[in-house]
């Protein structure tokens, strides 16, 4: 049940939401804002004139940490100035620190951690006596929640695209992840509930549905279902009304033929590998509790290519692992040289209380952290600019999504082969006279320009 829009009965309470980190937290905002609204609340773009204020939290690293606190120390401040008169904080910040945030910021009148999305309407009923909610913690690993095509949702994304959760939780044991503490084990959504829902955001208007979870290649696994992302891909690829299916957060060991299969044949499927290698040393990634090493990544990464012409692959790596030598950097810097990724991410290491990799000995000094990381994608910006210029002249399908965030002269959108907000977009300084384009809708671009991570270019007609 999917909605957008605000209601305008000013006589209802309002309640503003400030959502933080990944877009499967935004789906959760997004699902718990539709429950509001479906039952009477009037929601507010503007957190600052809301009678009850909603920070759903990231607590993956210790700077989204600090930008939660941040956030939720700035909503009692508003809170204190008589601006608001309760304030909720939800995510997984709660499911790591509910009792020290309840000890440390007394002003929050309620914690719901991730199994207890269903709670916001207590929470935000200006008679309940939040002192009574129960208090549910994930410590067990024993959440169920998940929502489905049912649920409402008030969708927080663009016209044109939106996310779609297949799943949750994670049962990786990656050393320096605190993920399946704070989601619990993991868990797919029915098959028929995702393409109900696909439907439905096709019905309103959406083009391009982007499928996230924690681990999406593993989607269906737990439910005794054999290459059921491929299956799924496939079928969302046939939904009258969507231009593109992309999937989001792929782990390199669970990397089918058949997914590869449906990326090269479905024209809907777009040509877009988004997985996460954080290493190339053996020694890292062995430290990492992930496995493998730079020859099986490099022949993995042959393999995509080679089944599917013309893909991107994006990937993230983590430099200043406990444990990561000179020599480790310099065969994860060579291993980048060598591949010549499309989109890369790289993160400095984050000691996390709580985690496996907290009590590795061996921690590389912060400053060499960084040194490596500017190293790291000093080099990736020479292999994008390269990769860029080799566009010039070429012309190619863009979503246009509208006004350029960079500049009010210029509009901006994507070729399939960059996700929205974390890759690259198309500039485009030039539209034809008298064809005005809509968000969300397909249009031909020339390359003229190549920078170092985006492109510029001119709609054509053709």
């Amino acid at each position: 049940m999917l909605t957008r829009g605000l209601l305008l009965d000013t006589n209802m309470k309002k309640v503003g939401f400030i959502s933080l980190g990944c877009p499967k937290n935004l789906v959760d905002s997004e699902v718990m804002m539709g429950q509001l609204r479906a039952n009477g609340y009037e929601l507010t773009a503007d957190a600052r004139e809301a009678d009850t204020v909603v920070v759903n939290t990231c607590g993956f690293i210790d700077s989204a940490k600090q930008e939660s606190i941040d956030t939720i120390l700035e909503a009692t401040r508003w809170k204190a100035d008589g601006k608001a008169a309760r304030v909720v904080v939800a995510g997984c910040l709660v499911e790591r620190y509910r009792d020290e945030l309840k000890a440390s910021i007394p002003e929050v009148d309620a914690f719901i951690g991730t199994s207890q999305i269903n709670d916001i309407l207590a929470v935000c009923d200006p008679k309940t006596d939040t002192r009574s909610l129960p208090i549910v913690s994930l410590g067990n690993q024993s959440a169920t929640y998940l929502y489905d095509e049912s649920t409402p949702r008030v969708l927080a994304t663009p016209g044109h695209y939106a996310f779609i959760k297949i799943a949750e939780g994670c049962d990786r044991p990656c050393a320096f992840c605190f993920i399946p503490q704070m989601r619990g084990h993991f868990r797919s959504r029915r098959f028929g509930s995702i393409v109900a829902e696909a439907h439905q955001l096709a019905e309103e208007g959406i083009k391009e549905l982007i499928l996230v979870a924690q681990d999406s290649s593993r989607y269906g696994e737990d439910l005794g279902k054999s290459d059921a992302l491929a299956h799924l891909l496939r079928e969302l690829s046939h939904t009258d009304g969507i231009e593109w299916v992309r999937v989001m957060y792929t782990y390199p060991t669970h990397i089918s033929d058949a997914f590869l299969d449906v990326l090269a044949e479905e024209p809907k499927a777009v040509k877009y590998l988004d997985m996460p290698l954080q290493h190339a040393s053996q020694n890292v990634l062995k430290l990492m509790k992930r496995g493998g090493n730079r020859a099986s990544l490099e022949k993995l990464i042959k393999r995509v290519r080679a089944r599917v012409p013309g893909i991107a692959v994006r990937t993230t790596f983590i430099t200043g692992f406990p444990g990561e030598t000179d020599a480790d950097f310099e065969e994860l810097l060579q291993f980048v040289k060598n591949v010549e990724f499309d989109r890369v991410g790289v993160f400095t290491y984050s000691d996390e209380e709580g985690t496996p990799a907290f009590d590795l000995t061996n921690k590389v000094d912060p400053k060499v952290a960084k040194q490596r990381r500017a190293r790291l994608m000093k080099e990736q910006r020479i292999i994008s600019r390269r990769n860029n210029k080799r566009r010039v002249g070429q012309t190619v399908r863009v979503l246009f999504e509208g006004e350029s965030s960079e500049s009010e002269l210029l509009w901006q959108g994507r070729m399939e082969t960059q996700a929205p907000d974390i890759d690259g977009c198309v500039l485009i300084n030039d539209v034809p006279e008298d064809f005005a384009p809509l968000a969300g809708e397909l249009v031909n671009v020339l390359i003229t320009e190549a920078q170092e991570y985006d492109l510029v270019g001119q709609i054509v007609l053709k």
